[in-house]
């Protein structure tokens, strides 16, 4: 469903063509045109209402439906073509007497319920039609940025080990009037790159409507010319911005072209001149790449009047979008297990969710204080983040009630509740919950000795307890016997037996003295 939010955005909240959406999410044509008939028919716009999660979208757009309505299979358009004419990144190599008639009879073979020759060969043609067409780009004033990195690094050294640390240099060019930015980081990780870019648009004053990129790791986790997979933490940032991000097709660099000569020229007018120069900090090294980067930008043009950035303030700046007015913090989205015990892992914590969810697949977006938890696209739960591995958050509220009840209890609050019986039966629960090595071993005794009231009166538990603290018998089993016995209704005012401790059968402590042992059977 993350598709479909993104095609819903981008045409009702920045107006964007169909082949611009397809091209952005990373689909083709038919499935943008799909989703957004689908979406008027049932009434659907944007922003989604908040009661619509992924289900309720889901159940919306693509309701049950017969299997003869089903999409026909799509022919491999790429392997046919290559078989025909040996050109193209399709499967398979140009056959010789090749004819479209038999490719079609192959693929009927396998798809029984596909298309008909005529239909075949008119599909065959349209798309024949858009390979490799080459165009030169007419840019829109804050429409594209094309970012990527660039090949040389800069060296920053250890002062205390003298090692050389590599920093990668980040470059973002504005497609309408060339204007440059840089950013230095210590590497090319999805946190380095996402925060890059809010740099990136901070030091632009605004927003365009399109990101550019390369199939860089941390932007695609899924490469592909058709269906690029866009990281879900860095589609969050981009729509925190409310642009999009259009990722190119792999070994395209003319997709890319402005990226390219923008980078270029980043690595001839700044890294180039600064190759012989030693740095011992990144700010350092920042320092001196600013006044470069600020000449690069006010350079005149040689064939134009004015420089990127007299372009910039007069054509790209205004046909930006502000930037929000907070700042993106970054998040990583992760997918979990829920645990039979309704909590999850993530990032070492554990952290609760409704018991329902329990063995159920879940979205984890953590940032540096929180951790949302989210079940189909709703979210669920919201903790903040536990300060050490293996440190559990529990909200009440997640538990069954029998657990829920179980954690409210605690050792002044039993004592209180034993008070409400009489003295000895408080006094009782005291020692009972004393005796254990830890006072949670005795919460289910006290809970026990609860439950007989459900059976006795509060008088014959006062007194068997009174009983059993009297022989020390410090267990809830102890006073259930006392009771189902009768001998609470004995007579509790005997006194208790006064032993002697001075008796010709107690030998004493001195019997097992060295005198003694070994010589006295």
């Amino acid at each position: 469903m993350r598709s479909v939010h993104e095609v819903l955005r981008l045409r009702h909240e920045l107006g964007r063509s169909l082949r611009d959406i397809a091209a952005a999410v990373g689909i083709s044509l038919s499935p943008v045109s799909t989703y957004l008939r689908r979406a008027e028919a049932a009434g659907i716009s944007w922003p989604l209402p908040e009661e619509m999660d992924d289900a309720a979208l889901q159940a919306a757009l693509f309701p049950p439906k017969a299997a003869s309505s089903e999409p026909r299979p799509e022919p491999d358009w790429a392997g046919i073509h290559r078989q025909l004419t040996g050109k193209g990144e399709g499967k398979g190599k140009r056959v010789k007497g090749m004819t479209l008639r038999t490719l079609w009879l192959e693929y009927l073979e396998n798809n029984p319920g596909g298309y008909q020759y005529s239909r075949f060969c008119d599909l065959y043609r349209q798309w024949r039609g858009q390979v490799d067409v080459v165009m030169r780009q007419n840019y829109r004033a804050g429409e594209k940025v094309f970012v990527d990195y660039a090949g040389p690094k800069f060296e920053v050294i250890d002062r205390s080990s003298g090692e050389a640390l590599e920093v990668m240099v980040f470059a973002g060019v504005v497609a309408a009037s060339n204007y440059t930015f840089v950013d230095l980081t210590w590497s090319r990780s999805l946190p380095d790159w996402t925060m890059s870019h809010v740099r990136m648009f901070e030091y632009f004053g605004g927003v365009p409507e399109l990101v550019i990129c390369d199939n860089e790791k941390a932007a695609v986790t899924k490469a592909s010319r058709y269906e690029p997979v866009i990281n879900r933490t860095y589609q969050e940032m981009a729509t925190h911005y409310g642009t999009g991000v259009l990722a190119a097709g792999p070994a395209k660099p003319r997709w890319k072209a402005k990226a390219e000569v923008g980078v270029q020229i980043v690595e001839r007018q700044i890294i180039a001149p600064l190759r012989n120069h030693t740095f011992f900090s990144l700010d350092e090294l920042r320092a001196a790449v600013e006044p470069r980067l600020a000449g690069l930008n006010d350079r005149p043009f040689q064939k134009l009047p004015g420089c990127r950035r007299s372009w910039f303030e007069e054509l790209d700046l205004p046909a930006l979008k502000p930037l929000p007015s907070q700042r993106y913090e970054y998040a990583e989205w992760r997918q979990a297990t829920v645990n039979i015990d309704y909590h999850i892992q993530a990032d070492y914590g554990l952290y609760s969710v409704p018991h329902t969810l329990a063995r159920k697949k879940v979205d984890v977006r953590m940032t540096s204080h929180t951790v949302e938890i989210l079940f189909n696209g709703r979210r669920v739960a919201v903790h903040k983040r536990v300060p050490k591995p293996g440190t559990y958050a529990t909200v009440n509220a997640h538990m069954p009630a029998a657990h829920r009840a179980h954690a409210e209890w605690t050792p002044s609050r039993l004592i209180r509740w034993a008070g409400k019986i009489g003295p000895d039966t408080s006094a009782f629960v005291s020692k009972l919950l004393e005796s254990r090595r830890h006072p949670e071993h005795g919460y289910r005794s006290c809970l026990g000795l609860m439950s007989l009231r459900r059976s006795y009166p509060d008088a014959r538990i006062e007194a068997a307890c009174r009983r059993a603290l009297r022989i020390r018998a410090m267990s809830y089993t102890s006073v259930k016997s006392i009771l189902v016995a009768g001998l609470d209704r004995a007579d509790d005012d005997q006194p208790e037996l006064d032993l002697p401790t001075d008796h010709a059968h107690i030998r004493g402590a001195d019997y097992y003295t060295s005198s003694h042992n070994g010589k006295e059977k």
